[in-house]
């Protein structure tokens, strides 16, 4: 499953620690199907747009996630504080749906229907408008449709943690 580059040498290693330089947030994206709801830590985000405001979301193709955005056609993401890491890593597993709580933690919905966590600092609700299907993962391009700010702070980001997210 090689670029048109595939065949050129490049050595594994150096692609890793560079790939590991290139600096990410993390979030927790919820999801919804129906009545059930789910909620995964991310990396792979970022504002694509102003005007119309667009994010662009990767997610593992083969993951519960994606195909819940994929049914749904919709995805929120909530932005953990800096001091939010076990938060966060609450959603690298399944999370328990237990009511208006996954994993433990309250939310509630609005535009999209998709969970929003009282405890992130900030959320937006986005609606896909194009996929992009190559590698590994599937990217969502979509429009934010509503967005909250919860309270003041700094975003949690992956450097800091001891976790990588690089191949």
């Amino acid at each position: 499953m090689g670029g048109p580059l595939s065949g050129m040498s490049m050595d594994p290693k150096a692609r890793k620690q560079a790939l590991e330089l290139v600096t990410y947030g993390l979030y927790v994206v919820g999801t919804r199907r129906g009545d059930q709801k789910h909620a995964v830590m991310v990396n792979w985000l970022t504002q694509a747009s102003f005007d119309p405001p667009l994010v662009a979301l990767a997610l593992m193709k083969d993951a519960l996630s994606t195909e819940m955005v994929l049914a749904s056609g919709d995805f929120s993401v909530n932005v953990p504080a800096a001091d939010q890491l076990e938060f966060a890593k609450t959603f690298i597993k399944r999370p328990r749906h237990e009511g208006n709580r996954l994993g433990g933690y309250e939310f509630y919905t609005k535009t999209t229907g998709a969970p929003i966590f009282k405890d992130a600092l900030a959320f937006v609700e986005c609606k896909v408008v194009a996929k992009v299907d190559h590698g590994d993962h599937l990217i969502f391009v979509a429009e934010v449709v509503d967005a909250g700010v919860h309270r003041e702070g700094g975003p949690l980001a992956l450097r800091g943690t001891k976790m990588h997210y690089a191949g």
